[in-house]
C-alpha cells in the first residue's frame, strides 16, 4: 500500500475505503444500506462519474455479471471493495444470499460488464426482489451503450424503442422484425459480430432496403466504428463478415404513409369486395393504405349499401 492510502482513515466498522484519482488518494465515506445500480463504462474507462466512484469504493460488496471484467476497472481506481459474481447463469442461485446480505445492513453495488445494469441483463430480477422486501433501492447513472449509439447515429431521436437481441434463429428473427415493421419509432438492437451479417440482411428483408440506419460499433473504444446508410448498402457491406467488438443498430422509423384519396380508397375497397368477405376487404385495404380499420369499415358498408 502507497503511503498515501496508507493514511487515509478508517471508518467505524475498520475499513478504509477509498479511491485513485489522478494519483490522488480520496477518501469516502461508507455507502449507505441497501441496493445501489451503478453505471459503469461502456469502454473507455475514463467515462466513470465521481459518484460511481464514491459508490464503488464505499459498498460492502459490487455484484457483478464477470469478475475479470470489473476488477480491471476497480484496479484502474484502486478501488479494494470485494466482488461477488451475479449473472443470468447464478441468479437463481446468488440472488437470495445478495437478499439475505440486504436485510444484514449490507450496502451492495450493482454492476454490468458495461454501461447501466438491467439493459439486457438479469439485474431487473434483483431490484423487483429487493423493493418488495423494504430495501432502499438506489440509481446512479452514467454510460448506456444505448443511448450512445442513439446520439451519434444521426436518425430521429423524438421517440425510439430498444428492441435488444433479437433471435438467434433466422425464422423467429424474422417474425420479430415482421413485428417491428410498423412500430413509428427509431428502433435500437444489440447484436454481436458473428450474427451482424445475417440480421442485416433479415432487416433489409423485412423493414425495407432503403430504410435509413447506422451500424455502430466498439463505441467509445480505440477503434471506434459508426457506418451510416440504408440496411441494404449496410447489409451488403458486412455480408460474410464477423466483425469484433459490440455493435449496436439503430434504424430509422418507417416513412411516413401516403395519404390516400376516398376514390382511391373506395377503389381499392371494391376491388377487395369483389373476391374476399367484407371484415377481408376492410382489414387488406386498412394494412394497404394505413388508414384506421374503422374508418375504412364505414366507407365498406356504404359502398355495400349502395350509398
Amino acid at each position: 500500500m502507497s503511503n498515501a492510502f496508507r493514511n487515509l482513515p478508517r471508518a467505524a466498522d475498520g475499513v478504509q475505503r477509498h479511491y485513485a484519482l489522478a494519483g490522488q488518494a480520496v477518501a469516502v465515506t461508507k455507502l449507505s444500506p441497501g441496493l445501489h445500480i451503478v453505471a459503469t463504462p461502456i469502454g473507455n474507462l475514463g467515462d466513470i462519474t465521481l459518484r460511481a466512484l464514491e459508490a464503488l469504493a464505499g459498498a460492502d460488496l459490487i455484484a457483478c455479471e464477470d469478475t475479470r471484467v470489473t476488477r480491471k476497472l476497480l484496479d484502474r481506481y484502486a478501488i479494494t471493495t470485494p466482488l461477488t459474481p451475479y449473472h443470468e447463469h447464478n441468479a437463481a442461485k446468488a440472488r437470495p444470499a445478495l437478499l439475505r446480505r440486504l436485510a444484514d445492513g449490507v450496502a451492495i453495488a450493482l454492476v454490468s460488464d458495461a454501461g447501466t445494469p438491467l439493459i439486457s441483463d438479469p439485474g431487473f430480477k434483483l431490484v423487483r426482489a429487493a423493493a418488495d422486501a423494504g430495501h432502499a433501492v438506489t440509481a446512479l447513472p452514467g454510460a448506456s451503450a444505448l443511448l450512445t449509439a442513439l446520439t451519434v447515429a444521426g436518425l430521429p431521436t423524438d421517440q425510439f424503442l430498444f428492441a435488444g437481441f433479437l433471435p438467434p434463429k433466422q425464422a423467429a428473427r424474422r417474425a420479430r422484425i415482421a413485428e417491428l415493421n410498423r412500430i413509428p419509432a427509431t428502433l435500437v438492437v444489440y447484436e454481436t459480430g458473428p450474427r451482424v451479417a445475417a440480421t442485416l440482411a433479415d432487416l433489409a428483408a423485412g423493414l425495407g432496403d432503403k430504410r435509413e440506419a447506422a451500424v455502430c460499433r466498439e463505441l467509445t473504444k480505440l477503434h471506434e466504428e459508426i457506418r451510416r446508410g440504408d440496411l441494404g448498402n449496410l447489409a451488403e457491406a458486412y455480408a460474410g463478415s464477423e466483425p469484433r467488438g459490440e455493435i449496436v443498430l439503430v434504424i430509422a422509423p418507417p416513412p411516413e404513409p401516403e395519404q390516400t384519396s376516398v376514390a382511391d380508397t373506395e377503389a381499392l375497397l371494391l376491388e377487395a369486395l369483389g373476391r374476399l368477405s367484407l371484415k377481408d376487404a376492410v382489414a387488406e385495404v386498412a394494412d394497404a393504405t394505413g388508414l384506421p380499420r374503422r374508418d375504412v369499415y364505414q366507407r365498406a358498408l356504404a359502398l355495400v349499401k349502395g350509398d
